[in-house]
């Protein structure tokens, strides 16, 4: 995690002053300013109107009710592109340029999905689960438990079809013991 940020602070910043240094000796100082300013500028206009494009996108699917996770990343990398455009320099703004191209940030979504994919596995890989029931014995005059709240669960069908194993009923909450 240390050479990342050394790398961010102190190395990005020394390459960005010598590159705008050999840019401007080249054409002259205010010509590289212009450039960077152009830059940032229309860098952000394309982060925006391509971060509300990736909104809607995101919309739609969570109407639909899918997945929005790679939206979700696309929207995180535009947030980095974004930043890196707004960033003096030249060399953070061919990254941020890249990053606004469609293929780059496709390429690097489904790199990270797989990534995120590989470490949910190997993170769940060792954990056990755990499932509680009760059965109901002692009830109030509504039906419910004494001193508890009772929640259907809409999987609860599926599981008893699937499964050889009587299920009961499904609590879930805070205990609060009342005497």
């Amino acid at each position: 995690m240390f050479r990342v940020l050394f790398i961010l602070f102190v190395i990005v910043p020394i390459i960005e002053i010598a590159v705008l240094m050999q840019v401007g000796s080249l054409i002259g100082a205010w010509p590289t300013v212009a450039i960077v300013v152009i830059t940032a500028w229309l860098g952000a206009k394309n982060v925006k109107a391509q971060g509300i494009a990736t909104i809607q996108n995101l919309q739609t699917k969570m109407a639909v009710g899918e997945e929005p996770s790679q939206e979700i990343v696309a929207g995180l990398l535009l947030l980095v592109a974004g930043v890196l455009l707004v960033t003096p320099g030249f060399v953070t703004d061919a990254f941020g340029l890249s990053l606004l191209i469609p293929q780059v940030r496709n390429g690097l979504v489904a790199s990270v999905q797989q990534h995120l994919a590989t470490q949910t596995v190997q993170g769940m890989q060792g954990m056990g689960g755990a499932s509680f029931t009760y059965r109901q014995q002692s009830h109030h005059a509504s039906g419910q438990p004494h001193g508890f709240e009772q929640h259907t669960d809409p999987f609860d069908k599926a599981r008893t079809k699937t499964s050889n194993v009587e299920q009961g009923n499904t609590i879930e909450g805070e205990f609060e013991r009342k005497d």
